[in-house]
């Protein structure tokens, strides 16, 4: 009987030990939070220095931002009242846009990745790059280059935004045709014109000057360092 006792409590011993390393898997971690206010990661309050996994969710209140450092040559700004999942696709850094307004710096063009609705944007180029995205509803956006350009991506169909350049994105072409009848299409220097078509009327954009936006956009060109996106 001891003999079976002693058998019992080996087995059991070893599904405990066995049993948590045949769960699930441990999020990979993929960045710091370097600033916060008024922020959040998932439901707790987030603080500088905490760390941020695949599959968290970043968010802000009014008044609120915060800067996350996205692996080794990224980093990931929401302002105010905004959120963002932060995921690692094919073992690159990115994020998905949820609501609100991100702003990404990166080091080379493959150090991350901003999804937003069905639009991917990242740099199109190694040097640093600063880029800044709004998503308005699901079938509009803007997209501004504040350092070097972006390549804009929908079904594997891509556009340029020009360094210093805003593009208001309509997925919707009718939205987009509507807002070149109303006038809403503007050059950069504030001229109107039609909006651009990409590749087979997938998606189309507008340019717009950056002026309208400087008040609501506004980030420091005070760098002190060439990735800090603010």
């Amino acid at each position: 009987m001891q003999g079976m006792r002693a058998m019992f409590a080996a087995a059991v011993s070893l599904i405990l030990a066995v049993g948590p390393a045949m769960g699930s898997p441990t999020a990979t971690a993929l960045g710091t939070v370097l600033t916060a206010e008024r922020a959040h990661v998932g439901n707790d309050s987030a603080w500088v220095g905490t760390t941020v996994y695949a599959g968290d969710r970043l968010s802000t209140e009014l008044q609120g931002s915060v800067q996350v450092r996205a692996g080794a040559a990224a980093r990931l700004l929401l302002l105010s009242a905004s959120s963002a999942t932060i995921d690692d696709k094919e073992g690159t850094p990115s994020a998905k846009l949820l609501s609100g307004t991100a702003t990404f710096s990166t080091g080379n063009a493959h150090a991350f990745t901003l999804y937003a609705s069905t639009v991917a944007i990242r740099a199109q180029s190694d040097a640093p790059t600063i880029g800044q995205v709004t998503l308005l509803n699901a079938k509009e956006l803007l997209v501004i280059s504040k350092r070097g350009p972006l390549e804009v991506t929908v079904d594997g169909e891509t556009q340029t935004v020009e360094d210093g350049k805003a593009y208001h994105l309509y997925l919707d072409p009718e939205m987009a045709q509507g807002a070149s009848g109303a006038g809403g299409a503007q050059g950069p220097g504030g001229k109107g014109g039609a909006p651009r078509k990409a590749g087979q009327n997938y998606f189309m954009y507008v340019v717009v000057g950056l002026t309208a936006f400087a008040t609501v956009f506004a980030i420091s060109e005070a760098y002190e360092s060439p990735y800090r996106p603010y």
